[in-house]
């Protein structure tokens, strides 16, 4: 009899099986196809190795939130580039996070 539990709890979040196919299929269609699908087949290359190691789904799960992640916030940096700031220096955090109490 062993101390340990028989089962790993879940991730918090485990994306859908079919999660990295879709991720891909957006990445290939996105302006940005040149640099995000060889970035993205690196990360998860890397993953896989990193999973057969340790035996854990969990590189692989982070590999698709981080991606999914950039490719929800490629609108507001989208935005942010239009807008003809200057990021040379910084930006200034009351213009990220605006008007505090």
């Amino acid at each position: 009899m062993s101390a340990q539990p028989d089962h790993t709890p879940a991730a918090p979040y485990a994306p859908a099986p079919g999660a990295p196919a879709e991720l891909l299929a957006r990445l290939r269609a996105d302006r940005r196809a040149g640099q995000w699908v060889p970035a993205f087949e690196r990360d998860w290359g890397k993953a896989l190795e990193d999973a057969r190691h340790a035996f854990s789904l969990t590189p692989l799960h982070e590999v698709v939130r981080t991606w999914q992640l950039r490719v929800a916030a490629a609108p507001a940096v989208d935005a942010f580039m239009d807008s003809g700031q200057d990021d040379a220096d910084f930006v200034d955090l009351d213009d990220v996070l605006g008007d505090r109490p």
